[in-house]
């Protein structure tokens, strides 16, 4: 009889500690649920937006200690564990994330789950030459700098293309990228960009394009860039640079000229400075010069490849962005009388410029009977 209420008694005790523990596990599970929904839900300690710096190899576990010392948020325990048990084998994107007033721990993982981190841009501008590429990478503050003081050869080596000159090779776009990008990365990604566009727009080129590989091409559509001032003109500037390459007369176009002087170019161009012998000069030398002169984008290649068809031969500034086209010598020193020797105040050989390194216009008394200018 005692034997059996013992064991009954003893049933019961262990009903009731089963009873106790489920009731302080349910009690911890929900204490823990309300916790970490407390965590989730509570908005970053914010005034204004903050930039997080993500380094490449760290940890949420990290992150979150690290915000939580810097008294963004509370609770870095309760979201440590969220990461481990919800998000377990997330990579951490490093980078940059953009926290704002109001945004919630939460959020801030969705962020990190989806890899948004900010992002910059720089533009290269078709028309602008290697050194002005240069100018503008050195000073983009999110770019790592890697290539300061270096020459533009050992730049070409850097990015693996060692026996390449620099100057046309990279294509000009708005490239977007995050922080610590180096400045190799970018000039390797716009010097492939290049490549790849010039490659498929070889491979639409007319029958008739008087070009022996791709590099003439480009060569040519920087004269063509260059020269333009109304993009539906590009063409037609092709059309009279691959006649007279075809009836072997002069190209004479100024930019050559421009480019041969390097950085004694002051804004004017002279008689002098067109007699000058130099491997770029169009007026001295026949053909095309030995390199591109700029940068050049898509629809300078293709007008380069695709000239249209037509007679003229020379061409002249009227002095808003667009050309006078003529056929013979004597429509075109008309057309230099009339746009040329009685300029406007607000004369331009191209519209007003987004960005420098324009091309000023030959002076009145420097054009050349048989410039196509």
């Amino acid at each position: 009889m005692f034997a059996r209420y013992w064991v009954f008694d003893l049933r019961r005790k262990i009903v009731l500690l089963l009873e106790i523990g489920l009731v302080l596990v349910g009690l911890l599970l929900g204490f823990s649920a309300w916790k970490l929904d407390s965590a989730l839900k509570q908005p970053l300690n914010l005034s204004q937006e903050q930039l997080l710096d993500v380094a490449t190899g760290a940890t949420p576990t990290g992150t979150f200690n690290r915000l939580q010392a810097d008294g963004v948020l509370e609770d870095a325990f309760w979201l440590r564990l969220y990461w481990r048990f919800n998000l377990d084998g997330q990579p951490l994107h490093s980078g940059e994330y953009r926290m704002t007033p109001g945004l919630t721990a939460q959020g801030l993982i969705g962020l990190w789950q989806r890899g948004e981190v900010v992002q910059y841009s720089l533009t290269l501008v078709e028309g602008w030459n290697f050194r002005q590429v240069r100018s503008a990478l050195a000073k983009h503050e999110k770019i790592e700098q890697t290539l300061s003081g270096l020459s533009d050869r050992e730049v070409m080596e850097k990015i693996g293309h060692p026996d390449v000159f620099p100057e046309g090779r990279f294509f000009p776009d708005t490239y977007r990228f995050v922080r610590g990008m180096s400045d190799v990365e970018f000039l390797k990604k716009a010097y492939n960009r290049l490549d790849d566009v010039l490659e498929q727009e070889w491979s639409r080129r007319a029958p008739d394009a008087p070009y022996t590989d791709p590099y003439q091409a480009l060569i040519m559509a920087s004269l063509v860039e260059k020269e333009t001032g109304v993009p539906e003109e590009r063409g037609q500037i092709a059309g009279v640079f691959v006649r007279r390459l075809k009836i072997g007369m002069l190209l004479q176009t100024d930019p050559t000229v421009i480019y041969g002087m390097g950085e004694r170019y002051n804004g004017k161009l002279t008689r002098a400075h067109l007699k000058e012998a130099t491997p770029y000069n169009t007026y001295m030398i026949s053909g095309l010069p030995p390199t591109p002169i700029a940068m050049v984008g898509r629809e300078a290649i293709h007008a380069a490849l695709n000239p249209v068809p037509g007679s003229s031969l020379y061409f002249v500034a009227r002095g808003d962005g667009s050309h006078i086209f003529s056929d013979s010598l004597d429509a075109h020193n008309a057309a230099v009388r009339e746009y040329q020797l009685k300029r406007r105040a607000d004369y331009r050989s191209s519209p007003a410029p987004a960005a420098p390194a324009t091309v000023e216009p030959v002076a009145p008394d420097a054009a050349p009977a048989q410039s196509p200018q």
